[in-house]
């Protein structure tokens, strides 16, 4: 029997339904993009908001609530496609080829580039348009209708979170994910040890005069905190910058040394290293209460940069800001795929940036993933998460 997670209601409060997470509003996207009727969104928010959906149920490809509103109460159903047992296997033998991502995964973190790995074993981890079916007991015909849209938007909520919430929705749990993994890991070394030739010499004990001793065990990563478990006193926040917003600070930089640590004791890369303006981006990003403090002087643009990274990370701040000369073989692969699609499209090339026709771009970052523009008022602005296939990129716009 598939699992099935059940979550109390949210209370009534002013909170943005896009969620706070790259996860959140990825999910956000997909309901946007798959609405007909803007006004039944905005009503679905106001639902969210106000304490009118009851408890969740979220089960391998469905998530229900009731929904109470004046008059009546009505069940609103969410359905979603779970993967096939030849998907999840083709995803899991790309995560377990990662092995920052068995990292990530087992220290309870699911970082975002999982979609990329998704993508290159052809499974779509995340709802792309038209992926969520919603229903409703109400005689609504729209879809979703508020009742459904007002579920959805609390459901990126709950993946701020915890975003296994999405892979329980794909049909694996989080333990059954870990347990996979962990098969696969075991499978591989017990085949790398069969095959290993013998191979004639001397142990080392044999050359050393003394024994070896063993190396201490690798300590455990320390356990999350959360800016209740914070207690920060007697400290000057910086210049320009309340004392009301000071835990956030101490929160992000005990985030970001706990990556170090975890990068250290696993031997996977280490976060990224950000120059001033890249890192007010992302603390702007994971902590909008800081974007007052930290929009000064320059406040369109980091509204900019934020939605640069919220749908790629630094790669995505970078094409935002950033033009480079890639491999002149990538660049053609993606012109022939987008041709093939549309062969009267008129498509402009100029550094790392595809241009279609008047108001459309793909740039491609230096990992290889395509990063859909529009322009918007004379600026081109990003429009939706990077893919490493262009096609899909630009399948929200075109």
């Amino acid at each position: 029997m598939s699992e099935a997670r059940g979550f109390v209601a949210f209370p009534a409060q002013r909170r943005s339904t896009r969620g706070r997470s790259w996860w959140a509003q990825a999910w956000v996207q997909a309901l946007e993009d798959t609405s007909l009727d803007a006004g039944q969104l905005r009503r679905g928010r106001m639902y969210a908001n106000s304490g009118q959906v009851g408890a969740i149920t979220i089960s391998a490809g469905r998530i229900a609530a009731m929904v109470y509103s004046p008059d009546d109460t009505y069940e609103a159903v969410v359905q979603v496609d779970e993967l096939t047992e030849d998907a999840w296997s083709r995803f899991l033998d790309q995560v377990a080829a990662r092995a920052g991502h068995i990292a990530a995964l087992l220290d309870g973190e699911m970082p975002h580039d999982l979609v990329e790995a998704a993508a290159d074993a052809g499974v779509p981890l995340l709802p792309g348009i038209g992926d969520l079916d919603p229903s409703c007991t109400c005689d609504g015909w729209e879809l979703p209708c508020q009742h459904a849209a007002a579920l959805c938007y609390q459901v990126a909520w709950l993946l701020d979170d915890d975003p296994f919430i999405l892979l329980l929705l794909r049909g694996r749990s989080r333990d059954d994910l870990l347990d996979q993994l962990h098969a696969r890991s075991q499978s591989a070394t017990s085949a790398e040890t069969a095959d290993a030739p013998d191979v004639p010499g001397v142990s080392l004990g044999d050359v050393l005069e003394a024994p070896v001793r063993a190396l201490p065990a690798v300590p455990d990563l320390p356990a999350k905190v959360t800016v209740d478990d914070l207690a920060v006193s007697g400290i000057e926040p910086p210049h320009g910058f309340t004392p009301a917003t000071l835990p956030l600070l101490v929160l992000d930089a005990s985030r970001r040394a706990r990556a170090v640590l975890n990068a250290l004791l696993h031997g996977t890369p280490e976060p990224q290293p950000l120059d001033e303006w890249a890192d007010s981006v992302r603390l702007a990003a994971d902590f909008p209460e800081l974007i007052t403090q930290l929009a000064t002087g320059r406040p369109e643009e980091l509204a900019l940069g934020i939605q640069a990274w919220r749908y790629g990370g630094a790669p995505g701040l970078d094409v935002l800001e950033h033009s480079w000369t890639p491999d002149p073989a990538d660049l053609a692969r993606a012109r022939t795929e987008l041709l093939a699609a549309d062969d009267d499209v008129t498509i402009s090339t100029a550094g790392n940036q595809l241009t279609l026709g008047d108001d459309l771009q793909l740039r491609l970052d230096r990992r290889g993933g395509w990063h859909p523009y529009r322009l918007v008022d004379g600026t081109w602005t990003p429009t939706a998460p990077a893919t490493t296939d262009p096609l899909t990129a630009l399948a929200t716009d075109w």
